[in-house]
């Protein structure tokens, strides 16, 4: 119950946000549309949010005919988990990395890249999915895909935020209709930050704990700490070049390339503690 609370809270915080930049952009009306919108994105995303990402990264059904061992691998640890066998999708490209999507356990789907299939052997693979599967079974999909939708809507009025300050195109007539060029511009900067700063709030302590529970649905916490120590070298040496930061936490290792400051605002706990406390299970 106290995650539940906790990523109420932070939704909710994710809304009143978008609302707030809504009325910094638009004043009272803005205010009112952008309430509309963060209604309409809860509900997509809650509705088809695993549509939404996987048409994102182009992801595809695969068959058991096609992939016959990620079959076997998902139903075997589906049913230890005791939840529905997902769907599974394959996502193009070189980057290595996997991410869980769904709105519920019914109607989960577990998607790996081509190049991650490529670069695994069989027992990381295992791990990687049963990492995905602890996700499943722990209802972080929904969350995350909640997280998702509603932060890349403030991305997007962000980017309204600075557009409009650049050309004017507020209302300077109605007192409550913004804090002029400057405060719109500061709003800009700082949404996506408070964005992923929701987001990290929501992801780290579930990447623990997904973890922990996926080394066990795996058999073996060895597979998912080899799997990391791949995916640590390999996601800086080839990264996802269409990552959207509004989605990053959703991956089991963050898509996204860069240093500096970008990693103070990591969705993701670092992948030496997460590989150390795998090892300490054994």
């Amino acid at each position: 119950m106290g995650n539940q609370f906790k990523t109420f809270i932070l939704l909710s915080g994710l809304t009143v946000f978008l609302v707030y930049m809504g009325k910094l952009i638009g004043g009272p009306s803005g205010m009112i549309v952008a309430l509309i919108f963060a209604g309409i994105m809860n509900l997509a995303s809650y509705w088809f949010s695993d549509k939404i990402v996987l048409a994102m990264y182009g992801a595809k059904p695969v068959s058991e005919s096609e992939a016959p061992e990620l079959y076997q691998m998902v139903r075997e640890m589906a049913a230890r988990a005791n939840i529905p066998m997902p769907r599974i999708y394959v996502i193009p490209g070189e980057a290595p990395n996997a991410f869980a999507t769904g709105r519920n356990p019914e109607k989960a789907v577990v998607a790996v890249t081509e190049g991650l299939l490529r670069l695994m052997d069989y027992h990381e693979v295992k791990g990687v999915l049963g990492h995905e599967l602890a996700h499943v079974k722990n209802r972080d999909i929904l969350i995350q895909s909640v997280a998702a939708t509603l932060a890349g809507a403030i991305m997007v009025l962000a980017n309204i935020a600075k557009w409009s300050a650049i050309f004017g195109s507020f209302s300077s007539d109605d007192e409550d209709s913004g804090v002029g060029i400057i405060g719109a511009l500061v709003m800009a900067i700082i949404a996506p930050i408070a964005a992923m700063l929701i987001q990290m709030a929501i992801s780290r302590s579930r990447e623990y704990l997904a973890d922990e529970t996926g080394a066990k649905l795996a058999g073996n916490p060895e597979f998912l700490a080899s799997a990391l120590e791949k995916l640590a070298i390999a996601s800086q040496r080839i990264p996802m070049v269409d990552a959207n930061p509004a989605t990053a936490h959703m991956f089991i290792v963050n898509p996204l390339s860069g240093g500096g400051i970008l990693t103070l605002f990591s969705t993701h706990p670092p992948i030496e503690e997460r590989i150390r406390r795998l090892r300490s299970m054994r």
